[in-house]
């Protein structure tokens, strides 16, 4: 039996009756029910790949061709099993991680966790809308009118949404996705070498090669997306018996992330790799596939990095929210109009006008910006990690869904792989951005 104090909650009303109608369509009963409980695992795979991935993947192919696409493999099974986890616990729990936490290990560890995690998804939210200003200037509008607007549109989306209709936005979002995997075949790549480079391993011996395979591999998982996952598991009213059909969602949802990957990592190969031409920012990137893949790529390109950074704009916010309300008792759901949740709401808003107002000021240092996530990431992952398996190996809270003995082995290694991955990356980036080292 699972602890009554963690007793998971009903499906909402409408979902539930789609359930039973789907019930009766035979053959289709199983993909029915999917759908009906797809788009947590799946939105948190696809908003993994917002402008700081995008970024991290163009570096790795404009730098060494194909030669990451294996790391891919890695990222995606660590991501499905890091999700899993999450889903599980919320699914079983029916409370969000920051809640949890706070009341398996108090309130300072929680207070910690939750400071830095608003460093973290404040500094990414910042990266975000500066993706937004610059694929809107590619296409010709100013971010003095871009930025201002995608943060009132996403403030409107969520405030005055319901959870069903916030994620049927953003399932929409990961859709226009596809453009990348477009963009790769534009490309023109030799497949020969991205088969062989997708499953064969290849190593350089240089410090410049080792951080960004570190960046592709141990920023995979970042601290927001369990946060996440777990919270939007909880408000949309997924429960123990929903759970299998969830746990497919998030597999789904880190196939998904590592697809966009590929594509971004074959496109940049395809094209900036082999004319000699190392990216710089990712709006570089997207200006220098006109004359390699067409204006058309380029475009789509450009698209791509706006989506994401809209959807990641309106996801980091609503984690934050998501995950401090939960930790101290305030009511949290995009469910709730706006006078039953203040603070929820006064969070995500405060975080929207802060990210957007930094990308407007003249002067402000976002390559250092682009830095913090990272940085803070490193020394927030583990201890969210190690704090998530203990929860999971509790019998008091998870009842029967404690971790099996196969899946803790494949967790503990997958953490202590993270945990060091994650501080080397973070070390390397301080050298390079002090000048200690080159990059």
């Amino acid at each position: 039996m699972t602890n009554q104090a963690f007793r998971p909650p009903r499906l909402h009303k409408p979902l539930l009756s789609g359930l039973a109608l789907l019930q009766r369509w035979g053959p289709w009963r199983r993909l029915g029910l999917f759908l009906a409980v797809a788009g947590p695992g799946l939105i948190t795979g696809i908003v993994d790949d917002d402008s700081t991935g995008i970024a991290g993947y163009s570096i790795a192919g404009s730098r060494f061709g194909y030669n990451m696409l294996w790391t891919l493999v890695l990222a995606a099974v660590a991501l499905a099993i890091v999700g899993e986890m999450a889903a599980r616990m919320g699914s079983i729990t029916g409370k969000g991680l920051g809640e949890v936490i706070r009341e398996r290990f108090g309130v300072r560890i929680t207070a910690f966790a939750l400071l830095i995690l608003l460093i973290a998804n404040l500094a990414t939210t910042v990266a975000e809308f500066a993706g937004i200003a610059g694929a809107s200037e590619i296409f010709g509008v100013s971010r003095y009118i871009a930025v201002p607007l995608a943060a009132a549109v996403v403030f409107g989306v969520v405030v005055y949404g319901s959870y069903r209709r916030v994620e049927k936005v953003l399932l929409v979002g990961a859709l226009i996705s596809v453009s990348y995997v477009i963009t790769g075949f534009l490309a023109k790549p030799d497949w020969g070498a991205v088969a062989t480079h997708s499953v064969v391993p290849h190593f350089q011996a240089n410090l410049a090669y080792l951080s960004v395979l570190i960046g592709v591999i141990g920023t995979t998982i970042t601290p927001w997306q369990q946060f996440y996952l777990q919270s939007t598991v909880v408000d949309k009213g997924l429960g123990e018996r929903e759970f299998k059909l969830e746990r497919l969602d998030v597999f789904v949802g880190a196939l998904a992330s590592a697809t966009i990957a590929f594509f971004i990592i074959v496109t940049t190969a395809a094209t900036l790799h082999a004319h000699g031409e190392p990216s710089g920012t990712v709006e570089e990137v997207a200006q220098s596939l006109r004359p390699l893949a067409g204006d058309f790529a380029s475009r789509l390109f450009a698209l791509g990095l706006l989506n994401a950074s809209l959807l990641a704009a309106a996801v980091l916010p609503l984690t934050t929210a998501y995950a401090i309300c939960g930790a101290f008792g305030w009511e949290r759901s995009v469910n709730r109009p706006l006078r039953e949740a203040p603070v929820f709401f006064g969070i995500f808003g405060g975080l929207l006008v802060v990210g957007a107002a930094a990308v407007l000021l003249p002067g402000m240092p976002l390559l250092i910006l682009l830095l913090i996530p990272n940085v803070v990431g490193a020394v927030l992952l583990p201890v969210i990690l190690i704090l998530m398996l203990k929860v999971l190996n509790d019998s008091k809270i998870m009842g029967r869904w404690t971790n099996s003995t196969g899946w803790n082995v494949a967790a503990w290694t997958v953490t202590g792989a993270l945990i060091v991955l994650t501080v080397v990356y973070a070390i390397i980036a301080i050298l390079q951005a002090t000048g200690v080292v080159s990059g």
